[in-house]
């Protein structure tokens, strides 16, 4: 009896029906036939589909946590955060992020494979953000690569907001001479000290390429509060890679600009961490939401993702 029992709870662990998986700061990418989600968890928790709906848990990326990350982050125990995954120059190319909350003493680390189905690589740090010496966090990375195939990291939260870097051809570190621009950020209250996360609330950038334009997306306001959780999802785009975007206002996003793409409804509260995906000529947006009807837990939502005459974008409305 209690082998038939272990039998079956490990066949529910390892696949659950639908979009009903607990993930969260989601992206999503497509390996032949097959879809994977990376996600923040104890050594990067990964997901697999062939449908998009019906998913198996996967072993998680690291077995172990960075021995170089537990050595610069103090009280980092393997929970690693906001995975981003691309494939670049033939391999799949995972940036990571190692922190504890409400603090920017954080590291964004790559790991490589050849494939989603072969053990992962880790590259060690790309960036470092120290408290009293920097005003950025390196946390939520994401890989973009400009017009002429130039790599460029996004990443940041709170503090000063959404930074952009330029990455070596190998994507090992910022490029020499090093390039920096800040993207997009909330106003801070004067006055708080370099080493508080102040209340400028944004991060998680996604850029995406369409239709001649670079769309930035962000999340502002709060995650990580269960169905008390109020982020969204903003967007603004430029014409260059390093901005300046603005919002369909015309707001620039440094100066607090964003016009919104995805927001809370009834059920799903705090929806955010957006990616951007184009499978089959037809663009998604993933993104985790908090289910307030099953104790606010924080859930995978997929939508198709459209363009209006203008261009902006909005999630599919049937």
């Amino acid at each position: 009896m209690g082998e038939k029992i272990t039998i079956v709870l490990l066949f529910l662990v390892g696949r659950v029906f639908g979009q009903d998986i607990p993930v969260h700061d989601p992206v999503m990418i497509r390996q032949d036939s097959e879809y994977f989600v990376f996600c923040t968890g104890m050594g990067i928790a990964v997901w697999s589909s062939t449908d998009r709906a019906h998913w198996h848990k996967e072993s998680p990326v690291f077995a172990q946590p960075p021995a170089w990350a537990v050595q610069l982050v103090p009280g980092f125990r393997g929970h690693i955060w906001a995975p981003d995954i691309s494939l670049y120059q033939g391999k799949y190319c995972l940036f990571y992020a190692v922190s504890t909350f409400g603090k920017n003493n954080s590291c964004i680390g790559l790991a490589v494979s050849s494939s989603l189905h072969e053990r992962f690589v880790d590259r060690g740090m790309v960036l470092h953000s120290i408290p009293g010496r920097d005003l950025w966090n390196a946390i939520d990375p994401n890989l973009i690569l400009d017009s002429t195939g130039v790599p460029w990291l996004a990443f940041g939260s709170f503090w000063e907001g959404i930074k952009l870097v330029r990455l070596r051809p190998d994507l090992s570190g910022p490029s020499d001479p090093e390039q920096w621009y800040t993207l997009a950020t909330r106003p801070r209250a004067f006055g708080l000290a370099d080493t508080l996360a102040g209340d400028g609330a944004i991060e998680a950038p996604f850029i995406f390429r369409h239709a001649g334009w670079y769309y930035l997306f962000v999340s502002f306001d709060y995650c990580c509060r269960g169905a008390a959780s109020n982020y969204r999802v903003m967007v603004g785009r430029a014409r260059q890679v390093y901005g300046p975007y603005v919002d369909r206002d015309g707001t620039p996003m440094i100066a607090g600009g964003g016009t919104v793409v995805l927001q809370g409804d009834a059920r799903w509260h705090g929806v955010g961490h957006n990616a951007v995906c184009t499978f089959d000529g037809v663009d998604y947006i993933i993104y985790h939401g908090y289910d307030a009807t099953d104790r606010g837990i924080a859930k995978l939502r997929i939508d198709r993702l459209d363009w209006d005459n203008d261009d902006w974008p909005h999630p599919f409305v049937k």
